[in-house]
């Protein structure tokens, strides 16, 4: 089963082996419930997504309706995205970032980091980076929410624009765009509340 595609999968799964959709499930649970906490930042309420969105692909696939042309990957994040959307409608909150439970932070990118790896940062210097982290995490929190998702899923889950632009349904200029504009409100709530993001 591991060499399979996921189409081939798919296509098994619908004829009665489970144990293809066992498969499916093992090369992607990680990523998505990882993608759903990321943003819902609840553990409970993100496995409940995570759980319904795969019953969801379970009865589109069971009942002949999985009819994708794209990726496996992108239709099962889109699903996942959809519900999470739904969820904030309909509780009418606010995703907010929690210092403490974020895993990710745009300092874990390699490029951003390979200026700190030449010396050992003072201790005044590694305060000053951990206060830069908790500005930019604060900054995220009040971004639009279209804009506050495209800044998860590109510093802290390092998605390709391509990806993100098949998980949201949307062009990839209209993904640059978000993000861009997300970059320019960051930086207005930086120069507004006095904020230095240099060390």
């Amino acid at each position: 089963m591991k060499n399979l595609s996921d189409e081939q999968l798919i296509v098994r799964f619908a004829q009665g082996e489970n144990e293809a959709f066992d498969e499916l499930l093992n090369r992607y649970k990680n990523s998505l419930y990882n993608y759903i906490n990321s943003i819902i930042q609840n553990r409970d309420l993100a496995e409940d997504i995570f759980q319904d969105t795969f019953t969801k692909v379970i009865i589109k696939i069971k009942s002949g309706q999985y009819q994708e042309s794209g990726r496996f990957s992108s239709y099962l994040f889109r699903i996942a995205h959809n519900k999470i959307i739904s969820i904030y409608r309909q509780e009418q909150t606010v995703s907010q970032i929690n210092e403490s439970d974020v895993e990710y932070d745009l300092f874990s990118n390699k490029e951003i980091c390979d200026s700190f790896d030449e010396v050992i940062p003072s201790l005044e210097e590694s305060m000053c980076h951990n206060q830069i982290l908790n500005d930019i995490r604060r900054m995220i929190h009040f971004l639009p929410e279209n804009q506050k998702e495209i800044i998860l899923m590109r510093f802290y889950k390092d998605m390709s624009f391509k990806e993100i632009a098949d998980i949201l349904n949307i062009s990839i200029n209209t993904a640059l765009g978000r993000i861009r504009y997300a970059l320019i409100n960051m930086r207005k709530l930086a120069e507004e509340h006095n904020i230095s993001l240099a060390v």
